[in-house]
């Protein structure tokens, strides 16, 4: 009876997700595994139960973006991966009252898809105009941003053995947006700290860590100066690790952080951070392995939806010249594939991305070698064939 009581639930969580199950369908033993895990927890969990050919909202963006989105497609139609694309065009739009917003098909696209890729967006500078990036968060409520750091064999750097991953709180502190004009001359921008964001950020970088068999989550903070906002940031992440006490937790200072992770980057595994510190802690940990251009990122958010994403710029100066490197935004798709619950695509599509760097025989520019973008993509799609 009890078996049947657990096969009820997991067949009731599955059609939660959006899957239907036959009579003839046998669910797997790691698939019942991951389903009662997941029964058991709070915290969303990325959809692993997988059927048929999934839509993603594919965002091209500007600049270099519709080249290296291009590159992801044929490389994702090499590997036969499930995936079709929605593309729609992301511009700042102003509504009823002036608020800006995204256009209403994109929303309707990722409210109806979740899941989306996206391209690097350029913000006009104009004045009132919002970041484009900061405009997605906040309409999606993409909370977590997640950026693993990981050493690339063959891509030589001052760094071989970096395997870290930085999760940034996305939705608040100093990028609340909140800046007000006290006198001439003196300016003041409110840095906000909620209780709710901050552990909603901390489970979720516990959880990651235990999802991923990660052995150590650190809390990045300045609670020392900034008592009562850190202070409130810190006294959640010591709450959340409480209840994960299979994650070691340590706690420290941004600067000692700063100074420990160029030192020896070995000794970090997942760290989680306010925003203003996530921002640049993030980027320097990818100047560890090579730069923006090699190091992907996703934005995880509320109610199931998630954006990938290349964090570099828009490359004006390359754009229509076939010179861009798309691994950023590939290594992006990868990590939308692993969060849909398409592991073995992941992985195909992966190797052969790092076989092709590890090889040096067909690199962009910036990877150390004089190829185009096309046939750097071409020998990916070969490599990728070749497994079948």
């Amino acid at each position: 009876m009890a078996g049947k009581a657990w096969r009820s639930a997991i067949l009731n969580l599955l059609r939660k997700w959006g899957v239907t199950l036959h009579r003839k369908d046998k669910i797997k033993a790691q698939e019942v595994s991951w389903a009662v895990g997941a029964l058991k927890k709070d915290t969303p969990q990325p959809r692993t139960f997988t059927r048929g050919i999934k839509t993603v909202t594919l965002i091209p963006g500007d600049g270099i973006g519709p080249e290296i989105s291009s590159a992801v497609m044929k490389i994702f139609e090499a590997a036969k991966a499930p995936i079709q694309w929605e593309e729609r065009n992301v511009t700042a739009i102003q509504g009823p009252g002036g608020k800006w917003m995204i256009p209403p098909d994109a929303k309707e696209s990722m409210d109806r898809n979740k899941i989306g890729l996206k391209g690097p967006l350029k913000t006009p500078i104009a004045a009132g105009h919002p970041s484009m990036n900061l405009l997605l968060r906040k309409t999606f409520d993409l909370y977590a941003n997640v950026r693993p750091c990981v050493s690339i064999e063959g891509y030589q750097t001052p760094y071989t053995d970096v395997n870290l991953v930085t999760i940034r709180e996305n939705t608040e502190g100093e990028y609340s947006g909140i800046e007000h004009l006290i006198v001439d001359g003196v300016v003041q921008s409110i840095k906000l700290i909620t209780e709710q964001a901050s552990l909603r950020i901390a489970e979720y970088a516990f959880e990651y860590a235990r999802n991923n068999q990660r052995a150590s989550v650190t809390a990045v903070h300045k609670a020392n100066i900034m008592r009562m906002s850190d202070g409130l940031f810190l006294r959640k992440c010591r709450e959340a690790a409480e209840k994960h006490k299979d994650v070691k937790f340590t706690e420290m200072y941004l600067d000692t952080v700063c100074l420990n992770m160029v030192q020896d980057p070995t000794q970090f595994d997942v760290l989680v951070m306010p925003n203003l510190y996530g921002d640049i802690l993030s980027d320097l940990c990818a100047g560890l392995i090579g730069g923006l251009g090699v190091t992907p990122s996703g934005n995880i958010g509320a109610n199931g939806v998630a954006i990938f994403e290349s964090v570099h710029g828009t490359a004006p100066d390359i754009a229509g010249k076939d010179m861009a490197n798309p691994t950023a935004l590939l290594l992006s798709a990868v990590m939308m594939l692993r969060h849909m619950g398409l592991h073995g695509y992941a992985k195909k599509i992966e190797t052969g991305c790092f076989d092709t760097i590890r090889d040096k025989k067909v690199l962009t520019k910036d990877l150390g070698g004089n190829s185009k973008c096309s046939e750097f993509t071409e020998e990916i799609c070969q490599r990728v064939r070749d497994m079948d």
